[in-house]
């Protein structure tokens, strides 16, 4: 069902607003959810309804927005990332919504018998999202998944770096909801920039470290609670015991996803010193399985922008010029025209750790390969940098496994796989340190976007009277039998 609504809703949020619009939107949208009490089980799983008949509806126009905005961009890839992983998030949290609104039964202890307390879950209020234009629809409509389940009203602003995905984004929205239930507003960084200062109940935000600290300081005013989602150095790490074969092809199929433009991306890779040239082998090998040809390959992703492309394209050159070996695998050696800005899969050896392509979130195609002799020498190189957003290891022995997952923090891990623990509902995904703070999908967003609300009833028989002045005998008893003599 289309609300009555939904075309004056793409009016009102069609161009680039003002911060005074903004704070327009906001108050509007405030006033809504104080008029209307906290939306029933039922209504919630009415709204995840119609955002995926929306979803499903549009999604060929989906697909062909985000095809325009990158030049080319894996129609599979579009699908999976951006469509079936948001669909299963939001079915996930349908099914198991009713059970997540229950309250929550805690502990009152033996002093305060028999009264009883429970966890209450409430809307929040309003919820803002930035996001960022790597997967434009997933990280735009999964947090909004679990704001919609937890009652809330949101406001999105995509990334202007994909502005003809975030005009499909608004047209959608508008078709699904009331204007003051869930908008989206486009425009660029002044735009996002007054985004974040806005009094949101809670804020979204994925994207690149420095600018979630802007984001930081701007929520910071109004004392808007978090979640930042920002990426970081990502290691693979491959055990002495793990086919280096099968390491590769794992490692090689999420570095070269999207084109390696992914927060969870291997951003960098430590294998066993006597394997690297065996890593590296292999590596070839899948690459030109995968893809055979690049230029005209409608598999092969191509960077975002022309400002991106020559950011790699520095990595590279500055990794070159410190001493690295540069390998472009290119299996059929074509000539790739940098106005179509797809750059060749890159590893990168003996690649001094100043260089910028160590020290900088890659967030491309390229891979640095480093080794180390023992386990304990490659747990050291990753906790010498900040806390990456997720980790992966490849290896059986369980002891070696237990050791990498207690000495290293990161928002997730992968085992002898990188990427899928983001697409499991009911993990957490986040970050932590300079990865960034909080968490969402499944429970986790639910809870995320909701107030837990403690709440303590008390029974009939008032035990907490005894403790009532004036104080006396029976007071000294009950504090003798609380506290000992």
């Amino acid at each position: 069902m289309i609300p009555p609504s939904a075309q004056s809703s793409r009016d009102i949020y069609s161009t680039s607003p003002p911060s005074l619009d903004l704070g327009v939107f906001l108050r509007r949208m405030r006033s809504a959810q104080r008029s209307h009490q906290a939306p029933s089980c039922d209504a919630r799983v009415a709204h995840l309804d119609r955002l995926e008949e929306a979803l499903l509806r549009r999604k060929g126009a989906l697909v062909d927005a985000i095809q325009k905005d990158f030049g080319n961009r894996s129609r599979h890839e579009t699908l999976i990332a951006d469509i079936f992983v948001t669909l299963n998030e939001l079915k996930f949290a349908r099914a198991h919504l009713r059970a997540w609104m229950q309250p929550r039964p805690r502990h009152v202890g033996l002093s305060f018998l028999p009264a009883h307390a429970v966890l209450l879950y409430q809307p929040l209020g309003v919820v803002g999202i930035i996001s960022p234009w790597n997967y434009p629809v997933q990280l735009a409509i999964a947090p909004l998944i679990g704001a919609l389940a937890a009652g809330n009203r949101v406001i999105i602003k995509p990334s202007e770096l994909t502005p003809a995905t975030g005009e499909a984004l608004k047209d959608l929205i508008a078709e699904t909801f009331d204007p003051d239930h869930v908008a989206v507003v486009t425009g660029g960084p002044s735009v996002g920039e007054a985004f974040s200062r806005l009094p949101f109940d809670h804020l979204v935000f994925t994207g690149s470290t420095r600018v979630g600290k802007a984001v930081m300081r701007a929520a910071s005013e109004n004392l808007v609670p978090l979640v930042l989602e920002l990426g970081g150095k990502s290691p693979a790490i491959v055990g002495d015991d793990f086919d280096i074969v099968a390491a590769a092809e794992r490692i090689m199929m999420g570095k070269l996803f999207n084109s390696g433009q992914t927060c969870v991306a291997p951003d960098y890779v430590l294998v066993p010193e006597d394997k690297r040239d065996a890593f590296v082998d292999a590596a070839r090998d899948v690459v030109a399985n995968m893809y055979p040809t690049l230029q005209k390959n409608q598999d092969y992703t191509c960077v975002i922008n022309d400002r991106h492309y020559a950011r790699l394209q520095g990595y590279i050159e500055d990794a070159r010029g410190r001493g690295a070996r540069v390998i472009e695998i290119n299996p059929a050696r074509e000539t790739l025209d940098p106005k179509d800005r797809k750059l060749c899969p890159t590893l990168l050896l003996d690649v001094s750790d100043d260089a910028l392509v160590m020290q900088e979130e890659i967030f491309g195609p390229l891979l640095p390969i480093k080794t180390y002799r023992a386990l304990s020498e490659a747990i050291d190189f990753v906790n010498d940098k900040s806390n990456p957003l997720a980790l992966y290891y490849f290896g059986h022995d369980r002891r070696q496994i237990d050791r990498v997952l207690s000495e290293t923090l990161s928002g997730g891990v992968g085992i002898n796989e990188t990427m899928a623990h983001v697409a499991q509902e009911d993990l957490p995904f986040g970050g932590v340190g300079a990865s960034g703070m909080g968490a969402y999908h499944g429970f986790d967003g639910f809870e995320a976007f909701s107030k837990k609300k403690p709440v303590f009833y008390q029974s009939r028989i008032r035990t907490t009277g005894l403790l009532s002045p004036p104080y006396g005998r029976m007071v000294d008893t009950f504090l003798r039998w609380i506290l000992g003599k």
